[in-house]
C-alpha cells in the first residue's frame, strides 16, 4: 500500500496531534511515510505516535522557534529521508471587530499573536524543511518533495471579527504561488488547501443545533467537511507532482458571509 514517491521518505505535520492535522498524519503514515507529529499538545501527540508505532514519533514542536522546528526536522530524517510537510497547526484565534461597538479600538496584542502563529509559524515551519528537503537526492523527475500547507477560506472572505484571522490565512495564500517559485530550482512544490467549516473536535463542541446552521450554509453536500476529507486533499497535493503552486478550496462551494 502507498505511494512508490513515498518510500523510504518521512513527512512532518505540525499540528499533528489533534484535528486536522492528526487526520493527514493518520493518512501519511498508512500511505508507508514516516511521520512526525509536530505539536504542543503532548498527551495526544505520544498517544497518536504509540497508537500508530514503526515510524511515528512526537516531537514537542512550538512553529514560531528555529530550534523547535529544526528538533522535528531531525527526528523526521531518522524515520526516512525528509521530502514533505503538512503544514496545518493552529489553537488560537481572537473575535474582535477593528473598533469596538464602544469606540474602543482592537487589542494589537491579539492581532500579532494570530499572524504570529498562522503565518510567521507557517513560514518558519516552510522555510526549514524546504531547506531540509533540498539536501535530498531529486527523483528521476527532478522533485526532491512538496508541501501542503494550510490557510482558510476566511483568507479570501473574512468575516466580522475575522480581521486577525483573515488577514493570516491571506498571507498563507499569498505565500503559496511565491513560495512554489522560489521553491521551483528545487524541485519543491508548495500547495495550500484552504478549508471552509470542517467538522473538527473543536467544531463538535459547539453542539448539533450550532453544527446545523453552520452546515446550512455550504450549498453542497450540506454538512461540514471531514477531517479526513482534508487529509484526502493533502495526500493528492502531495503526490501530483504537476500540482504546484496552487490554492485548493475545500468548502463544499461555501463562500463565507459577512457574519
Amino acid at each position: 500500500m502507498g505511494n512508490e514517491k513515498f518510500s523510504g521518505a518521512s513527512a512532518i505535520v505540525s499540528g499533528g496531534a489533534g484535528g486536522l492535522g492528526e487526520a493527514a498524519v493518520r493518512r501519511l503514515h498508512a500511505e508507508g511515510l514516516g511521520v512526525v507529529i509536530a505539536d504542543l499538545a503532548a498527551d495526544k501527540g505520544k498517544a497518536l505516535a504509540d497508537e500508530l508505532g514503526d515510524r511515528a514519533a512526537f516531537v514537542s514542536t512550538d512553529v514560531t522557534s528555529e530550534d523547535s522546528v529544526n528538533d522535528a526536522i531531525a527526528q523526521a530524517n531518522t524515520l526516512g529521508r525528509l521530502r514533505y510537510a503538512v503544514v496545518a497547526h493552529g489553537g488560537f484565534g481572537v473575535a474582535e471587530r477593528i473598533v469596538g461597538r464602544d469606540g474602543s479600538p482592537a487589542d494589537f496584542a491579539g492581532f500579532t499573536k494570530t499572524i504570529d502563529l498562522y503565518l510567521n509559524g507557517t513560514y518558519n515551519v516552510t522555510r526549514l524543511v524546504a531547506a531540509s528537503v533540498a539536501a535530498a537526492d531529486a527523483h528521476a523527475d527532478g522533485e526532491r518533495g512538496a508541501l501542503v500547507l494550510t490557510a482558510s477560506i476566511a483568507g479570501y472572505e473574512g468575516q466580522i471579527g475575522q480581521s486577525a484571522y483573515a488577514a493570516a490565512k491571506a498571507g498563507v495564500i499569498g505565500l503559496t504561488l511565491a513560495g512554489a517559485r522560489d521553491l521551483s530550482s528545487l524541485g519543491i512544490r508548495v500547495n495550500t488547501i484552504a478549508p471552509g467549516t470542517m467538522k473538527t473536535p473543536i467544531m463538535e463542541s459547539v453542539g448539533e443545533e450550532a453544527i446545523a446552521k453552520f452546515a446550512a450554509n455550504v450549498p453542497f453536500p450540506k454538512r461540514l467537511g471531514t477531517p479526513d476529507e482534508f487529509a484526502d486533499a493533502a495526500v493528492f497535493l502531495l503526490a501530483n507532482g504537476y500540482v504546484n503552486g496552487e490554492v485548493m478550496r475545500l468548502d463544499g462551494a461555501q463562500r463565507f458571509g459577512p457574519r
